[in-house]
């Protein structure tokens, strides 16, 4: 019997393995991420999701990955940090992989403030890059097709890293993170330790002749340094400001790093 892409995923993110554990850029053992005593109310940090809600190639529908923004969402702001949305193309953006038994997710869902801006996501030329001290990329496959080549994206995450920002990314978000250019001219996760959605695991959704180039791929391409585990499980590293998570089990690790990196 085959199981769809939606489904294992789906599975993984409500699978109990979202645990805030998260490796250290040196492979040190694994370790809780504690939020900050004070938190800086004053400071925002920038949510990159897809505009992209049809795969080209076959038609099917696909956007930002739910549990991908509802959990890093549910760290952050307890923490006291404010959310703003942007998306290449701004407005709505169309969501996949939602999971009602998920609290976390009905929580995100039943909050007016971060609905009604979700519904009128920023597009990447109303940003200003100065008003925020991080920025993470969600993923969903629909990231794949809309955020490696946007340039307005790239430079404000660049800007935001050069600048002492902290950058996250989790599953396919990281996509966005591999044309990313510092000031010198290197990539961003050059020579980082990074990881993302693994080859094997778009093998095991069987997403691997459908998605636009093997992401795991590009990233090694680009001098990082990939790190990961199993298939399906939560995966999280930090390395110099940028914490990257394999899968969508890693999202709330996520950000408990960037937390630990603030």
């Amino acid at each position: 019997m085959s199981i769809s892409r939606r489904t294992i995923l789906s599975g993984i993110a409500a699978s109990g393995l979202l645990a805030p554990v998260v490796a250290s850029a040196a492979g040190a053992d694994p370790a809780p991420a504690q939020a900050p005593a004070a938190a800086q109310k004053d400071k925002k940090i920038l949510f990159v999701l897809t505009s992209c809600n049809k795969i080209p190639e076959t038609g099917n529908p696909t956007g930002y990955f739910y549990s991908e923004v509802s959990h890093p969402w549910k760290v952050l702001t307890d923490a006291g940090y404010e959310i703003d949305f942007v998306t290449p193309k701004g407005g709505e953006p169309t969501a996949e992989g939602f999971d009602p038994k998920d609290p976390v997710n009905m929580e995100f869902k039943n909050n007016a403030q971060y609905q009604a801006k979700l519904a009128n996501t920023l597009k990447p030329a109303e940003v200003v890059p100065s008003d925020y001290c991080g920025m993470y990329y969600a993923g969903g496959h629909g990231a794949m097709w809309d955020l490696p080549n946007n340039s307005e994206l790239q430079n404000i995450c660049g800007t935001i890293y050069t600048n002492g920002g902290v950058i996250g990314a989790v599953c396919h978000g990281p996509a966005g993170l591999v044309n990313v250019k510092l000031p010198k001219g290197q990539y961003l996760v050059s020579g980082k330790n990074v990881n993302c959605f693994t080859n094997s695991e778009e093998d095991a959704v069987g997403m691997s002749n459908v998605v636009p180039f093997a992401l795991e791929t590009a990233i090694r391409d680009r001098g990082g340094i990939f790190q990961r585990s199993d298939n399906f499980q939560s995966h999280v590293v930090t390395n110099d400001r940028l914490v990257t998570g394999q899968n969508p089990a890693s999202a709330a690790c996520v950000g408990y790093g960037m937390l630990s990196c603030m």
